[in-house]
């Protein structure tokens, strides 16, 4: 095994078109743990610790740029306001070890079902991009296409994820995980939430309930015509018990998982669409405090 470690970006380009099998590591949460138990054995490593660029975000014009190795402990501490939804998916990664060297990049990367950014992003909208590159040029993959298939998603062999671009919150965004204990665990399930008032929308992730990260994108649209027809979002009345029901359903219709060591079909279906309910009713009460105070 061939071990590369560019001190740039343009150098882990050219590394990478020489070598399309390498498999790219950062934080190496998901890799090293691959490595140990071998259960993947790459032609080569190629270490990316060395490009600084990578481990940078910025805003501009309401997008926060975050490189693909800011880590999740940078997450949680500089990015809870624009990013609230991703930072309270953040708090719940594994141990402050893990949260101090795994990173959204690597998320998307190993492409897990059980990924805990995925809901977040997926929730955070539909413009939400993740930045490939590869010495070709770069191309903004929309979330809703990078994942394919069980731990599989849209990069091709020479590409390597920069950044992922995603909208600053304009509205209150929640995340909800169900594990065994709060620290190192990996998700039975796991639900985001994002409200999207200038656009009237409503964003929706699953996480380890189907084979890819995916919206409930019935529910997504159930809600949002709800509060379009009947003026909530300028009122900011109360929903009512049976709408908060009903896009509990619809989040739960929307899961496809599996029974594992981990938890059966039946509860994952039961806990989403709990976990439905309890983040859009925090996030309704607190879009309802906002246009209060703005009144």
């Amino acid at each position: 095994m061939e071990f590369l470690r560019p001190a740039t970006w343009d150098e882990a380009l050219a590394a990478k078109a020489a070598h399309p099998g390498a498999t790219a590591i950062s934080g190496g949460t998901d890799v090293m743990v691959e490595l140990n138990f071998d259960v993947h054995r790459p032609t080569a490593i190629l270490d990316l610790n060395r490009v600084t660029e990578l481990t940078e975000w910025s805003v501009e014009a309401d997008v926060v740029r975050l490189g693909a190795a800011v880590p999740y402990a940078r997450i949680i501490e500089e990015l809870s306001g624009p990013l609230p939804g991703l930072a309270l998916a953040a708090h719940t990664v594994g141990s402050p070890q893990i949260r101090n060297r795994g990173s959204v990049g690597g998320n998307l990367g190993a492409a897990s079902p059980a990924g805990d950014s995925h809901p977040a992003l997926l929730a955070a909208g539909r413009d939400v991009y993740v930045e490939a590159a590869s010495v070709r040029g770069t191309r903004l993959i929309p979330i809703d296409d990078f994942y394919v298939g069980v731990k599989r998603n849209s990069l091709e062999p020479d590409e390597l994820i920069r950044a992922v671009r995603i909208p600053v919150a304009d509205g209150p965004q929640q995340f909800s995980k169900i594990g065994t204990r709060n620290a190192m665990v990996i998700a039975v399930c796991a639900f985001g939430f994002a409200l999207h008032p200038k656009d009237g929308t409503v964003g929706t992730g699953i996480g380890s309930a189907a084979p890819t990260p995916r919206r409930a994108v019935e529910a997504e649209e159930y809600l949002a015509g709800v509060l379009a027809e009947r003026g909530l979002w300028a009122s900011g009345a109360l929903l009512g018990p049976e709408v908060v029901r009903r896009f509990g359903e619809l989040v739960r219709a929307a899961a496809s998982p599996i029974d594992d060591v981990r938890g059966t079909a039946e509860y994952r279906r039961h806990a989403l669409a709990v976990m439905a309910r309890r983040t859009l009713t925090w996030c309704w009460n607190d879009y309802r405090k906002q246009i209060g105070s703005a009144a």
